[in-house]
């Protein structure tokens, strides 16, 4: 098959593109702003739902599900969360619709809502005005709510996963009756987070904290991973926000304390989203198509017979039959392609092109010297293996192929974090060296502007692990005590 693939070095925008097209992962909408998840992306969101669906019941949390349409009221009753979201909301004006007498389909102008209702961008709002009805004593807390859900933030400039009008994602939202137990929780949720993306997306993230311009509206803190994708542009992965009291006073969130006495609740929201398949493409494929880390490949082993004739597939077929269920009693997912409607190129192309781990090739010489072909798609190196013990090496193989994956990320992110010590050596670093800049910063909104306005470059956090060293503000030049991390992002 042709690939029509572009270099990520020559256009690296068009090669993503040409990645999520070509294989398979999505397609744009007519509806503008939204993107169509084709069956393979979509298995691959559902091995990442599945995975942190099963980590936040770990961790106490219940799912639930929320309405999506919000009363525009509700967005008023807290300032700095409506002022965060208001130039991204869809609103529902009119609940019908007529037929105009000359065929064409209209509003029904006698049909005005009473109050517009906001499809949601988040849920804070109608999630905190139903807890008011929960939570009445300190035995109702904490109160550990995930919800799977699809959300509207009204995008001019889309781009598929990364930036859509619409997308998937899970919205967790916690109240809690101390403030230590809600950071605690904001803490927990971040480390569940990095975790799954460094374990099971074999993508390293740093941990940090967002500056007052960055957090999410309405938090008191926001928590984030970001990682470094091929290009040098970073990626907030994730984000997990302590909202302290202020959805609480807003929707009057009360409780009895164990003493007695009538407190409001502390709370927390955190998210991931679609963004993730996003960010999986960009941290790890090539110009050949995707490179997917075993553990979250839908297809993890593919097989493919090569024959000359129906006695050649018949043995082949025997063996496989016997490899398969092995491997499937093992958790591997395993697929064996023998559709006589493509040839093995064909396959092996496409296979190639779709990210998966393992390709065995087997053919009639196979058969005979009891041995198949083994391809890595990480390496794209080829070996021939023995056909005994082959239930053994494919898992310690995939094992060995997800730590590898995750070292090329985690050494390309190393090599892409450089200290910058005056402000035209962090311009020039802008210019010439993509990544991460390690660089003072005094700390005020104003530079963290004034920096963003004349190089794009944002503080995507303040590591957590951050070291404490003496050093003057990149721009103002101002006494600053430890580095953060500035990068052009998605």
């Amino acid at each position: 098959m042709s690939k029509g693939i572009t270099s990520k070095n020559e256009d690296y925008s068009q090669w993503y593109n040409d990645i999520v097209i070509k294989a398979d992962l999505a397609d744009h909408s007519d509806v503008r702003g939204c993107m169509v998840i084709k069956p393979y992306g979509y298995s691959i969101w559902e091995k990442m739902q599945g995975i942190l669906d099963q980590k936040f019941k770990d961790t106490g949390h219940s799912n639930a599900y929320f309405p999506l349409l919000i009363p525009k009221s509700y967005f008023s009753k807290e300032a700095s969360h409506v002022e965060g979201f208001a130039t991204e909301c869809a609103v529902v004006t009119h609940y019908r619709l007529k037929n105009d007498g000359t065929g064409n389909i209209i509003v029904d102008e006698t049909a005005k809502l009473e109050e517009e209702l906001i499809i949601r961008p988040t849920s804070e709002t109608i999630i905190w005005n139903t807890y008011r009805k929960w939570i009445e004593s300190y035995r109702d807390l904490p109160l550990l709510i995930n919800q799977w859900a699809n959300v509207m933030r009204w995008e001019m400039r889309t781009r598929l996963f990364l930036r859509t009008a619409e997308f998937l994602w899970q919205e967790g939202h916690t109240a809690h009756a101390t403030a230590k137990e809600a950071v605690e929780e904001t803490e927990r949720m971040l480390d569940v987070y990095a975790d799954f993306a460094e374990n099971f997306m074999a993508m390293p993230v740093i941990k940090g904290k967002k500056t007052a311009n960055e957090r999410f509206a309405g938090a008191l803190d926001t928590y984030c991973i970001e990682a470094l994708m091929q290009d040098g542009k970073a990626l907030q992965a994730g984000t997990s926000h302590f909202l302290g009291q202020n959805f609480a006073k807003a929707f009057d969130v009360k409780f009895t304390s164990k003493e007695g006495k009538i407190e409001h609740v502390w709370a927390t929201s955190w998210g991931v989203s679609t963004r993730l398949i996003g960010a999986l493409i960009m941290a790890h494929s090539d110009d050949a198509g995707l490179v997917l880390p075993p553990k979250l490949a839908p297809i993890q082993v593919v097989i493919v017979p090569i024959y000359r004739n129906d006695d050649d597939l018949a043995k082949i077929t025997a063996f496989v039959d016997e490899l398969m269920p092995k491997l499937k009693r093992m958790g591997i997912s395993v697929k064996y392609d023998d559709r006589d409607s493509q040839r093995p190129g064909f396959k092996f192309a496409e296979y190639e092109l779709k990210g998966v781990p393992i390709r065995l090739a087997i053919g009639g010489r196979d058969m005979e010297n009891k041995t198949v072909e083994l391809a890595r798609r990480d390496t794209r190196e080829k070996f021939t293996v023995n056909q005994e013990g082959l239930e053994i090496y494919i898992p310690q193989l995939l094992e060995e192929i997800q730590n590898s994956i995750y070292k090329k990320a985690a050494n390309f992110r190393e090599e892409h974090i450089t200290e910058a010590n005056s402000y035209q050596e962090f311009k020039d670093l802008l210019d010439n060296k993509t990544g991460f800049i390690a660089a003072h910063w005094d700390g005020t909104p104003e530079t963290e502007q004034k920096i963003k306005e004349e190089t794009k470059a944002t503080i995507r956090c303040i590591p957590l692990n951050n070291k404490q060293e003496d050093g003057v503000c990149v721009y103002s030049g101002k006494p600053s005590t430890q580095r953060v991390l500035f990068a052009r992002a998605y």
